[in-house]
């Protein structure tokens, strides 16, 4: 049936997505993508304009996706210290599985793409934001519940595991040694242990 489109675009842009985690934007030619998303360049173009409006529509569907997913249990309404536990331990763990020579692709557009590209440099903006804010939601809350000390400094603390959580991506891409990444895990834990209350230290 003429003018019936004959793909799925939440399959296309799970493939782009993965492409460009997987070779970054510019690593990635018009050429590639057509092949990987199965659809000739007209129809590639007619549904998201150009290689940047699909880079872009796929990091839409990453920050959706993918990213709401390992940020879950941080940005939940009762997320506390755990989850922030959690949310480290995870990227550790996958440093030694998917995330090994791919780390974040928001992280990794921030790095390729940020400063080249202002429509980029709005989504790693956000993408930072995003990550601060899960943080300080966690740790508010385990102030709230006794479990954080009063006298830490959330903001402060959030940008930290922000910058640390980038930097564990940033390394899972380069494909650091596993042992690498569970070091700095370990030190993130050492900061969050120095910032509870005295009585859930004690326990």
């Amino acid at each position: 049936m003429s003018g019936v489109k004959q793909y799925d675009r939440i399959d296309l842009l799970d493939r782009a997505m993965d492409l460009f985690h997987r070779q970054g934007f510019n690593g990635t030619s018009t050429a590639e993508l057509v092949e990987e998303l199965g659809v000739n360049r007209k129809s590639m173009y007619a549904e998201f304009g150009s290689k940047q409006g699909l880079f872009e529509a796929a990091l839409d569907h990453y920050n959706a996706t993918s990213l709401s997913a390992v940020l879950a249990v941080v940005e939940a309404d009762d997320a506390g210290p755990d989850a922030i536990r959690s949310t480290f331990a995870g990227f550790a763990s996958a440093s030694e599985d998917w995330a090994q020579g791919r780390g974040c692709l928001l992280c990794n557009t921030a790095v390729e793409r940020a400063v080249l590209d202002p429509a980029c440099g709005d989504y790693v903006d956000a993408y930072f934001n995003r990550l601060t804010k899960a943080f300080r939601n966690a740790l508010r809350n385990g102030q709230q519940t006794g479990k954080i000390s009063m006298s830490a400094d959330t903001d402060e603390l959030a940008a930290f595991f922000t910058m640390a959580l980038v930097g564990v991506a940033t390394l899972a891409k380069g494909s650091a040694q596993p042992g690498q990444i569970h070091a700095a895990y370990r030190v993130v834990i050492e900061v969050l242990k120095a910032n509870e209350s005295s009585e859930t230290t004690a326990v």
